[in-house]
């Protein structure tokens, strides 16, 4: 009976934790800003969840980008590698019908960042961005190094990823099959599976993040134009 208990407690504490990983920050571990509309998430309430940190990437074009280059600048940011079958193809098909609703919108940008750098290379990121459109000047698709990319990741967007290579979940890989949530799985073509956040992350001019939204519902993606537009208006 003790056994058992200790086993079904240590399941409920993975998947706490896979929960919050996955599906953004609580939001009580930020200062929130007064929104006209709050929604059924706080996450997707207009506020003020932190800010983005300098980083340090590589364009498809091959030029870098760091956080700089977007400061002015209102961009919607999401994590995705070419090889998902999963979430990633329905993220980009998101941007991309975003791309196309806000193209009057000179000061919005699409930044899209590659969990899986060492395939995602700027020709294959180039060959992805083809695929879906995206305007070279206003839709960024980002590698570099996998450290960076999943720091940035973490520390800076607050959202989660799972490296596979990284032998510490590996060793829970059956449980977290069964505990985290199915959006946050995507297919790998070579080495396994790479976990992580679907979100659409909304950043304002000044780095600050300001709401994160799902790609798969449409109430979410409703708010989603609607904080963008809230941002845009806002003075720089």
């Amino acid at each position: 009976m003790r056994r058992a208990l200790l086993l079904v407690m240590a399941a409920a504490a993975v998947a706490v934790a896979m929960w919050v990983a996955f599906t953004g920050p609580p939001a009580t571990l930020f200062r929130r800003a007064e929104s006209a509309d709050p929604g059924p998430s706080t996450l997707e309430a207009l506020g003020r969840y932190g800010e983005v940190p300098d980083f340090a990437l590589t364009e498809r074009s091959g030029r870098p980008v760091g956080r700089a280059d977007l400061l002015g600048r209102v961009w919607v940011a999401n994590f995705i590698y070419t090889q998902c079958t999963e979430t990633c193809p329905l993220q980009s098909a998101q941007l991309a019908r975003l791309q196309a609703e806000f193209a009057n919108a000179p000061d919005l940008r699409l930044v899209s960042i590659t969990v899986d750098p060492e395939h995602d290379t700027a020709p294959v990121l180039g060959r992805y961005a083809e695929r879906y459109g995206a305007d070279p000047q206003r839709w960024l698709f980002l590698t570099g190094s996998k450290a960076a990319i999943y720091r940035l990741a973490k520390e800076g967007f607050r959202l989660g990823v799972v490296d596979p290579d990284d032998p510490s979940p590996a060793r829970t890989s059956r449980l977290l099959r069964w505990l985290s949530p199915v959006p946050a799985w995507a297919t790998h073509g070579s080495t396994g599976l790479i976990m992580h956040s679907a979100r659409l992350v909304v950043v304002d001019r000044r780095a600050q993040i300001r709401a994160y939204h799902l790609p798969d519902d449409d109430a979410s993606l409703g708010r989603l134009r609607r904080n963008l537009r809230a941002v845009l208006n806002e003075r720089a």
